[in-house]
This record gives structure tokens, sequence and C-alpha cells, in this order.
């Protein structure tokens, strides 16, 4: 049977989530991984006896690969996309895609221009509780939803070099946390919003530390969102309907949610993975759309990336928070 030879780029922590789980996917395979240092390239490729190469350029010209990761840091996401989809390669791109919402237009652009695959990685979108999630609203069972509640936040210090706190690298709460809580109730209202209000502190480094998101969906459906760095809080969405409500406790990795109805007792469903295989769902889904020869998802289209991306731009607009003309262009000449 065909499989999908995968190769990475970068090799930080999630490059290493990516290849533990690509193992248990059957029809992908990692075949090589390239870093901006050869020595770290090298490390990651003999941990996952794969090939490591000597830049991002060497991995995107080898002709055994079908398909590549980003895995870089978010104000690379731009760049490195485009160069693979130039070079004819099938592209998963670890979220944000981009930085803002005219880079990922390009982009699309670009992937229709050389009739390949490209996604973004949001990988909670195809974790089976959240499929369950979307059957049990799509059957009713809790009638109109009226509203969403959801958090993403990260204890810990954080120095100022460090790429969330840095505006060089497309820092802050926002793109590398926020886009879970807007993107859940994306998951549940599947609608452009007709209003956005937020409040934001930002840090010593012009970031967004934390901020707080309404939504409002219309039709007298709204989302109360929130992210921050540097702060407590439980990973929690709350789903609250006419007829009960539905809880997902860590909702980024949902392995389980609860149904409460009215005067009924809680119902839980179960959804078990390992650690090693938390982006075993996302790639079985974007191998299988490689392999049938289809550009897009029609689980995350590139136009509901767009939909996320544009609330994350008017939040930014409203903050003052723009990055740097480099950070922030979608010229694909520079």
């Amino acid at each position: 049977m065909a499989k999908v030879n995968w190769g990475i780029i970068g090799c930080g922590n999630i490059a290493h989530t990516f290849a533990k789980s690509i193992a248990h996917c059957a029809d992908a395979q990692l075949i090589g991984a390239a870093s901006t240092s050869l020595q770290r390239a090298n490390e990651f490729a003999t941990h996952y006896s794969i090939k490591g190469y000597e830049s991002y350029q060497a991995l995107m010209q080898c002709p055994n690969i079908d398909a590549i990761y980003i895995a870089n840091t978010h104000e690379q996401h731009f760049k490195s996309v485009a160069q693979c989809l130039t070079h004819n390669k099938h592209v998963l791109s670890e979220k944000p895609i981009t930085v803002n919402a005219q880079q990922l237009i390009t982009l699309k652009e670009l992937a229709q221009q050389q009739n390949r695959f490209l996604m973004e990685g949001v990988w909670m979108r195809f974790l089976p509780a959240i499929v369950k999630l979307q059957q049990l609203l799509s059957e009713g069972v809790i009638g109109k939803v009226h509203s969403v509640n959801a958090n993403f936040s990260l204890a810990g210090e954080f120095e100022s070099s460090h790429r969330l706190m840095n505006p060089a690298t497309a820092g802050g709460a926002l793109l590398d946390l926020g886009i879970y809580p807007i993107s859940i109730a994306d998951v549940v209202f599947n609608k452009t919003p007709e209003q956005i209000k937020s409040l934001v502190h930002k840090s010593t480094t012009g970031v967004d530390e934390r901020s707080v998101t309404l939504i409002n969906y219309g039709q007298g459906q709204f989302a109360q969102l929130s992210s921050a760095l540097q702060q407590n809080g439980p990973t929690q969405a709350c789903i609250l309907g006419e007829y009960g409500y539905i809880r997902i406790d860590e909702f980024v990795g949902a392995q389980s949610l609860e149904l409460h109805l009215n005067a009924q007792q809680m119902q839980r469903f179960d959804f078990s993975f390992n650690d090693d295989e938390n982006f075993k769902f996302e790639i079985d889904h974007v191998s299988e759309c490689i392999l049938q020869q289809q550009t897009q998802s029609s689980v995350l289209p590139l136009s509901t990336s767009l939909r996320v991306m544009n609330i994350m731009d008017e939040l930014r607009a409203q903050w003052q928070l723009k990055y740097s003309d480099s950070v922030e262009s979608n010229n694909l000449n520079k």
C-alpha cells in the first residue's frame, strides 16, 4: 500500500511530537528532517533513524519526500510554506499557518497554482472527542447553543528572549494559545462573527500576555474566550445550550467530554490515546487527503483557517499589536 513520505522543517519540541505520532500512522512515514543547524538536524534524525538535511532547501529538493511538516517558529511559517509549495511539496504547517490573513490568502493562491495540498495543523480539530462534540451538536442534543466559554493559559515564567515573549518571532499568547479557544468556538458555531470586543494586558516586550475576548456570532450566540502566558487556569471549554451543556476538560488535547442534560445523570464519553499519538489523527487525515489527490481538507479547509485568522487580525488591531514589516509581509520575493 502506498505511503506518504514526510519531512520536517524545524527540530524543536513540536517536531518531536509529530515524529512520535507518525510512527502510529499506517499511511505515512517520516524519512527526513532539517534545521538551521546541521548538528541539531542530525541529532534529531539519529533519534528517529531518518536522514538529517543540512538546510531547509536541501530537504525541499529531495525527490523522495512527498509532504513537509512546518515546525519552525511563527514568523518563519509564511516563507517556509511558500518555498515548500514552490518545490511541489504538499504542506502541513503548525498553527498559526501564517501571522496574518493576507499571508494566508497569498499561500492559498500559491497552493492552487502548484496543485499541492495545504492545511494548518490545528490538531485539536481531528481528535475523536471533538468529532463526538460535533456529532452531539449536529444531533441537537443540547438544543440551540447559546454560548461557548473557553480558556487556555500557561503557568510559569518566560524570559523576555523566549519566542513566546519576543515580537521578532511573532510572540504573544494569541497566536500560540488563543487560537485554540477561538477554534473551539469556530467548531461549534462554524460561521463568521458579527462583532468582536476584547481587553488585553501586554508584556514588557509589547506582546499580548493575557486577554479576554467576547465574540457575537449573531442570533444570541456568544463566545467568551481567554488566553494567557504566565497565568494559572484550567484549559477548559463549556458549550452551553438550551437543554444542557457539554464540558471538555483539557480541550486542546481532548480525550473525553461530559454531557450534562437537564434533570439527567451526566454522561461521559472517553476517547483515550497515548501521549505519543497526539498528532496521529491529524496526520492520518492529511495523508489520506494526499493519497486521494485532494488539495484541501474537508475538516479544516483554508477558508476556515482564514476565518480564524481574520478574528486574530481584528484582535491585534484592537490591541495595536503589530509585528515588524518583515514579519507581517506577504511578499513572496523577500
